[in-house]
């Protein structure tokens, strides 16, 4: 059993030694924004880490003349600024991103025409470039922003500590159940309050706020470990959805850099939290069937495997020590960034 704690602890040292900035790996953004016909103001955010950027450029059509402004520094991203004549219009020409092939992120892009409808696309190393449509179709719509969502789920690290954290404290799939539908009703009323503009809160704040609530299911997890059984461990759906709450407007953060588009918000809404939902399900069967497999082998048998998430205190009691280290490690930085 020894052996197999390990061989977990190694893989959550590595994993949080690769992600130790949660959001340090953000994909570039691309913002057109139409403000006279065939004219557009260009926003091109790109990732980057201290005086480094990354190496990726917009490349327009043709028909299009401008150049980018010098541009900046701003936290952990490059910025510049243009204005840009596109003769003819855009509709129907490509758009994209020369460089992107040979990284392994991704660029959002958001084209606001003059009559308020947007397009929203994501462009991937695979699939560096995309067409410019006069009007784009709902299911358009719905594929960008679902893999937005899991894109974002799967990339936002904090968040997913908070979640292994929990499937630690749920004893029975029945609780487990219960817990993860507590946090997903939790973070959809926020996402959708924050998006919509109904609630403001500062990002900043929130974002150390959450690094606080990961510290606070490792502790739990601890806890429970050594045999003590706090209001986490009795009650794990309650502390989901107080959390979840604060983890909605962490989500929120990530869309309103997007924007929605104007004419189809509730397809855009309801899209990307299925896409968060689909990749936090995608990390609970990942855990799960880990912690399945080691369960099997340290005992030779199936038994501990039907409920994998209460395993050994030679397990829980590392991992829960390397989670409640990088979340504390978050908590200085973020604050120290106010």
């Amino acid at each position: 059993m020894m052996r197999a704690a390990r061989l977990i602890l190694r893989v959550v040292l590595l994993f949080a030694s690769a992600m130790a900035d949660a959001h340090e790996v953000r994909p570039g953004y691309l913002d057109l924004r139409e403000v006279a016909p065939d004219r557009f103001e260009v926003m091109w955010k790109v990732p980057a880490l201290g005086d480094y950027r990354l190496g990726i450029y917009v490349v327009l059509p043709e028909n299009c003349s401008g150049v980018p402004s010098q541009g900046s520094f701003v936290g952990s991203t490059f910025v510049e600024r243009w204005q840009a004549t596109c003769t003819g219009s855009l509709v129907g020409r490509r758009v994209g991103i020369d460089g992107l092939s040979a990284t392994k992120t991704d660029v959002l892009v958001r084209v606001e025409r003059l009559d308020g409808t947007t397009q929203t696309a994501r462009l991937t190393p695979a699939e560096t470039s995309f067409e410019v449509t006069a009007s784009p179709s709902r299911f358009e719509v719905a594929k960008t922003y679902l893999l937005l969502g899991v894109e974002h789920i799967l990339l936002g690290v904090d968040h997913l500590l908070f979640v292994l954290g929990l499937l630690f404290l749920c004893g029975n799939w029945h609780r487990l159940l219960v817990t993860v539908t507590a946090f997903t009703v939790a973070h959809s009323i926020t996402l959708a309050a924050a998006t919509l503009g109904l609630v403001h809160v500062p990002q900043a704040p929130v974002e150390a706020t959450i690094a606080l609530s990961v510290m606070f299911v490792a502790a739990e997890v601890l806890r429970s470990a050594h045999g003590a059984t706090g209001l986490a461990a009795r009650f794990p759906w309650i502390v989901a959805f107080v959390f979840g709450l604060l983890h909605g407007f962490g989500f929120a953060g990530a869309l309103r850099e997007v924007g929605l588009p104007e004419k189809n918000i509730p397809v855009a809404l309801l899209f990307f939290n299925l896409g968060v939902e689909a990749g936090q399900i995608l990390f609970i069967a990942a855990v799960s069937m880990v912690l399945l497999l080691v369960a099997r082998l340290a005992t030779g048998s199936g038994r501990e495997g039907r409920n994998p998430w209460q395993s050994r205190s030679s397990i829980r009691t590392p991992i829960a020590y390397v989670i409640g280290s990088v979340a504390a490690f978050w908590v200085v930085q973020r604050v120290a960034a106010f």
